[in-house]
């Protein structure tokens, strides 16, 4: 008898083993088709989207940035199917996963902040990769703008890597953002020397200077008469790009020309009178 009870109870574990092995295996097939099947489609839909993004001309950076959140928003929502079809209760996993969002959330809050900072920049576009700007009292050429942080290269070559929250919620200066800057100079001369000489000589170096542009016109005056010298004030408009050029050749031949039309350059000077 005891053996007939055992065979009874064997075929009994066998039967169950037989009913959940067709019931979940069956489940289980349904899943991993539904798992394959939505991989595919999201792949296809990714090509789609990237051949939609280089007809549009879409940014790089805001490229990759949406094809990364689309592609992990599709997946998660595949996941999700994935696992209700195998029948796992939905409503206490995503109560699980509400509190473990949470959770992360408070631990990883500077974090996000730099990620909704990366968003921002990515959709309004305060600059781009190859801008310079200022920003955060940092200076360099835009090289990289990523999820969370921008990256910025120096005029002597240093990566600055500054987080995306901050530059979403502070001033900051683009330098590349117009495509036309004006240069401002101030050159000195000693009293007595001819203001009209000096004009007419700063007009001239700023005619030999194809770089500097015809309109607006180039405006100069006589800015202060400072406790040492005239000071002249000189601006002129110049694409971004020949600004620093401009500047700096300009200056040079200001001191180079100034001896042969009689002008001094002064410097700060203190006259000493002893009473004996």
């Amino acid at each position: 008898m005891e053996e007939y009870a055992s065979i009874d109870k064997i075929t009994e574990i066998l039967n169950y083993l037989s009913e959940m092995a067709v019931t979940y295996g069956l489940k289980l097939l349904a899943a991993l088709f539904i798992l394959i099947i939505g991989i595919w489609v999201i792949n296809m839909l990714a090509k789609r989207i990237n051949k939609l993004m280089d007809k549009t001309n879409t940014d790089p950076s805001l490229r990759g940035f949406l094809k990364s959140l689309l592609s992990i928003t599709l997946k998660l929502i595949l996941f999700i199917i994935v696992l209700t079809t195998m029948g796992v209760e939905m409503t206490s996993f995503i109560a699980i996963l509400g509190a473990a969002s949470l959770a992360v959330g408070l631990a990883l809050q500077g974090t996000l902040q730099n990620f909704a900072g990366g968003v921002i920049i990515l959709l309004f576009k305060p600059y781009k990769v190859g801008d310079f700007i200022e920003a955060q009292g940092y200076m360099g050429t835009v090289s990289a703008i990523e999820i969370f942080v921008t990256k910025l290269t120096t005029p002597d070559n240093k990566i600055i890597i500054i987080p995306n929250g901050g530059l979403a919620n502070s001033s900051l200066i683009n330098y590349s953002k117009m495509e036309t800057r004006r240069v401002n100079w101030t050159f000195g001369i000693a009293y007595g020397d001819s203001y009209d000489v000096a004009k007419d000589m700063i007009m001239n170096l700023i005619k030999e200077d194809e770089r500097i542009l015809d309109d607006p016109e180039p405006f100069i005056a006589l800015g202060e008469m400072a406790d040492s010298s005239v000071n002249i004030t000189v601006r002129a408009w110049v694409k971004g790009a020949d600004y620093w050029g401009v500047f700096f050749d300009m200056n040079e031949n200001f001191y180079k020309n100034a001896d042969k039309h009689n002008l001094s350059i002064p410097f700060p000077q203190m006259d000493v009178h002893l009473d004996k």
